[in-house]
C-alpha cells in the first residue's frame, strides 16, 4: 500500500507527467541531497544564495519558448537540504523556465518566512504598485538573464539556435533594469558570462543599484585566472559588484572537487570578501539538447561534498563574512 507522501509524489510527478506528454516512468527524477556530511563549522544565520523550487507545472505552468523541462523539486526537499548543510536562510531564485512569472518562487519564500527571499525576473510593464508588493512578499532582487546575448544556445521547439551577442544591446538591458528599480529596496541579479561582463563593465560599475554576478561571472575553471574578462570581473568585485561562487559543476569538468576552480574562487575572495556569497545552485537544473517535451534530470550532485571544498576556499573569518554579513546585506534579511 502507498504511503500518503508516496501518493503525493506520484500526484505531483503525473502533474508533471501530463504537462509534458511523457508517462511517470520517464519522468521520476529526484533532487539530490547531500551524502557527504558537512565537516566544517558552519557559522549560524548561513545562507544558501542561489536555490530553486519547481513545482508541479500544474500549477505553476512553464513558459514557451523554454530551453528545458525539469522535475519536480520541493519545499520540503529544500528544507533537507540545508538541514543537511546546517545553513538557516535560503535565497530561492526563479530559474529561466518560468519566464517572467514568480508565483512559484514567491510562493516557495512565503513557506519558508521570515528566513527566505526571492530573486524574480520581471516584466517589462511591471507596474511601481507590483514592484512594492512583490518586495512585501519578500523579493529582494530583479533577474536579469543575459546568456543569450552571449550567444548561448537557446531550445525551443523548432530546436536549438546560437542567438548573436551585441555588446550594445546588453549594455542597453542593464541600464533599462537598473533604471526600472533605482532608488528601491532591490539589488540586480545578472546570469552571464564574461565576454558579456567586459561588454557591460562601465555600467555595471557605476550602478547606483548593487548588482550580484551568478556562478563565478560564467569564467571557465580550465582557463585559469588569466583567462580574458577575468581581470575585469576581479576589478568589478574589488569595486563593489557582489559575485556568487556558485555551481562549481558549470564551470569545471573535474568532478567531484573541480581543483581548477580553486584559483578562481581564492582569486575572488582575495579581490573583496565582502562582495563574494556562496549558492548551492540546488536542485542543480540541467539545460540540454532534449526536446522541451521531455524531462531533463537534475544533475545528481552531493552538495555536502561541495559545501567542504568552499570551505577550503576561505578561513573561519571570511566563511562569516560569505554565508552570514554579505547575504545579510545584500537581501536584508
Amino acid at each position: 500500500m502507498l504511503t500518503r507522501r508516496e501518493m503525493l509524489i506520484g500526484t505531483g510527478l503525473a502533474g508533471v507527467a501530463a504537462a509534458v506528454g511523457r508517462p511517470i516512468s520517464s519522468v521520476f527524477a529526484s533532487a539530490a541531497q547531500p551524502k557527504t556530511p558537512v565537516n566544517f563549522d558552519v557559522p549560524a544565520g548561513a545562507c544558501d544564495c542561489h536555490s530553486h523550487i519547481f513545482g508541479d507545472p500544474q500549477k505553476y505552468p512553464f513558459a514557451m519558448p523554454r530551453s528545458y523541462t525539469p522535475p519536480i523539486a520541493s519545499v520540503d526537499e529544500m528544507r533537507a537540504l540545508h538541514k543537511a548543510l546546517h545553513t538557516q536562510r535560503v535565497v530561492v531564485v526563479q530559474t529561466s523556465v518560468y519566464g517572467t512569472d514568480g508565483r512559484c518562487t514567491i510562493d516557495a519564500v512565503k513557506q519558508q518566512a521570515p528566513n527566505a527571499r526571492a530573486v524574480i525576473a520581471i516584466a517589462e510593464n511591471t507596474t511601481n504598485e507590483q514592484l512594492d508588493e512583490l518586495h512585501r512578499a519578500g523579493v529582494s532582487g530583479i533577474r536579469v538573464d543575459m546568456d543569450s546575448a552571449a550567444g548561448i544556445v537557446v531550445n525551443d521547439f523548432n530546436g536549438s539556435k546560437r542567438l548573436p551577442f551585441d555588446p550594445e544591446v546588453s549594455r542597453q538591458r542593464v541600464r533599462a533594469a537598473i533604471e526600472r528599480i533605482k532608488g528601491r529596496p532591490f539589488h540586480l541579479e545578472i546570469s552571464t558570462h564574461l565576454p558579456v561582463i567586459e561588454a557591460i563593465k562601465d555600467v555595471v560599475m557605476t550602478s547606483p543599484v548593487p548588482i550580484s554576478l551568478n556562478h563565478f561571472g560564467g569564467a571557465q575553471a580550465a582557463q585559469g585566472v588569466n583567462q580574458p574578462g577575468f581581470d575585469t570581473l576581479l576589478a568589478l568585485v574589488h569595486g563593489g559588484t557582489y559575485v556568487k561562487v556558485s555551481g562549481p559543476y558549470r564551470i569545471s569538468k573535474q568532478a567531484p572537487d573541480y581543483p581548477d576552480v580553486t584559483p578562481l574562487a581564492k582569486a575572488l575572495i582575495a579581490a573583496n570578501p565582502e562582495r563574494v556569497i556562496w549558492g548551492s545552485d540546488w536542485p542543480h537544473p540541467a539545460a540540454s539538447d532534449r526536446p522541451v517535451t521531455e524531462i531533463t534530470p537534475f544533475w545528481q550532485i552531493d552538495d555536502g561534498r561541495d559545501f567542504n571544498q568552499f570551505a577550503t576556499w576561505t578561513d573561519a573569518g571570511q566563511r562569516k563574512l560569505i554565508l552570514v554579513d554579505n547575504p545579510a546585506r545584500l537581501y536584508g534579511f
